[in-house]
């Protein structure tokens, strides 16, 4: 138990706290996860001041604390998105063609609409918005390579206080002229967003070439370029997401030794750097990940949707080299923004791995994982004092069902197992951002409805 440190304002959660401290697949789950009936976490200034059994800290706070209870749920870190596509919701839901096609067909024509900046915001809106509803605090998205789509999504997500990784698409070929810049104008589009946003309140921005196919080597050099001149700048592109595409890769570039070397030759693999989905990897790419630090973000309902194939959790976790990885929804391929829904996606891959993936190892992936992956996890991704102030808190009871199968359940891990397969949206109560209210399903949205 810690209790509180300051004299200034402080505002309290009380209910059943769950959250990790290391990474359950590496440390074992006993003694990664943290679970504490009847708590209370204590903010202030934007961070969790303290947290601790409710009957001890209740005295030691000021008798006008705002406390707000929350029987029957569970108060989690916030859930870290770790790879989205924030222009692609008009096409959630198109159908699911395979990859290249999918992007032919309805991702080109859709990014095309965001050379209108008040499109982009429309969209922004409906996107960070979407977030709040379903718990999700933080995120790793692409804009498009309009620099505006990425001005209209960091202006909204600042005013929310949120901790936000964006970047403009980098795609000079293999794309409709309307969507292509070029090495030089990629360069200096991005290094001037870079100077307006990266470190702006809680922002950050990601050096973002799309995929290696959309991006000549001259391109990719000069992504290498920038983040070796701003290298605490994220860098996020996809990878090995469908055997076509790994077939074209290798025809592009001949002289890499597999997917991953293409970006390795230029710089893109470290800390902060992060590639999404990574299906169909060798053992050298996931033992070159381990060694560079290089993260995956593992996208089940998009890899389902659009039959790319199924992720190898437990390959990437092995013991002797775990890879980092967090869970992504990668709308609008994907086809929920709720974290739960993807987790039980998740696990669905992993059972068809053979290799079950436990609720508390899911949770760990779409909280404290996300937060390990994008190098955030000495900021967000888990509850203790000292952290940022990012909290979802989960009804248990949320529909009819779940109340009636809640009743049976003897354990928190069959507790999150109903969770995790009967939750969606509504079983998320609230989301709090840097210590303030952002959503409250019960109770109407001002907040978020102001600063949106």
């Amino acid at each position: 138990m810690t209790q509180p440190a300051s004299d200034s304002p402080c505002t309290a959660l009380r209910g059943d706290v769950l959250s990790f401290r290391g990474d359950p697949f590496v440390d074992g789950l006993d003694a990664s996860l943290q679970y504490e009936r009847d708590a209370l976490v204590v903010m202030r200034d934007g961070q969790i001041d303290a947290i601790g059994p409710a009957a001890e800290l209740l005295p030691r706070l000021p008798a006008d604390t705002p406390i707000e209870h929350y029987p029957h749920a569970l108060i989690t870190a916030g859930f870290v998105d770790t790879h989205v596509h924030y222009p692609q919701l008009p096409i959630i839901g198109a159908r699911g063609l395979p990859l290249l096609d999918w992007l032919e067909r309805y991702t080109f024509p859709a990014e095309q609409a965001y050379a209108d900046i008040n499109h982009a915001r429309a969209m922004a809106r409906l996107y960070l918005g979407e977030n709040l509803r379903n718990g999700i605090t933080s995120a790793a998205v692409f804009c498009t390579v309009h620099p505006q789509s990425v001005d209209a999504l960091f202006e909204i997500a600042q005013g929310l206080d949120m901790r936000l990784v964006a970047g403009k698409v980098l795609m000079d070929r293999h794309a409709p002229p309307a969507l292509c810049d070029t090495a030089q104008s990629g360069y200096d589009d991005s290094a001037a967003l870079i100077a307006r946003w990266h470190g702006q309140g809680r922002l950050g921005y990601a050096i973002t070439p799309r995929f290696a196919p959309s991006c000549s080597p001259a391109q990719l050099e000069a992504a290498g370029a920038l983040w070796r001149e701003h290298p605490d700048c994220f860098v996020q592109s996809h990878l090995s997401e469908n055997r076509a595409e790994v077939d074209w890769v290798r025809e592009l570039f001949p002289d890499a030794r597999d997917y991953l070397d293409v970006y390795d030759r230029f710089g893109l693999l470290g800390p902060r750097a992060i590639y999404a989905h990574g299906i169909h990897l060798c053992e050298r790419e996931y033992g070159r990940c381990h060694d560079s630090d290089t993260a995956l973000a593992h996208c089940p309902t998009s890899n389902l949707f659009l039959g790319s194939g199924l992720f190898d959790l437990a390959a990437a976790k092995r013991a002797e080299r775990p890879v980092r990885v967090g869970l992504g929804t990668d709308l609008g391929a994907g086809t929920s923004f709720s974290m739960l829904r993807t987790m039980d996606e998740a696990g669905k891959v992993a059972q068809l791995r053979d290799a079950p993936l436990s609720p508390a190892h899911a949770l760990y992936l779409s909280t404290r994982g996300g937060a390990h992956a994008l190098h955030l996890d000495d900021r967000i991704g888990s509850i203790a004092p000292g952290m940022e102030a990012d909290l979802a808190v989960l009804d248990l009871r949320a529909t009819p069902l779940m109340a009636a199968r809640m009743q049976h359940v003897d354990s928190l891990d069959e507790a999150l197992a109903v969770l995790m397969t009967l939750g969606d949206d509504r079983a998320v109560r609230a989301t709090w951002i840097a210590g303030i209210l952002r959503h409250d399903r019960d109770h109407g949205e001002p907040v978020t409805r102001r600063v949106l």
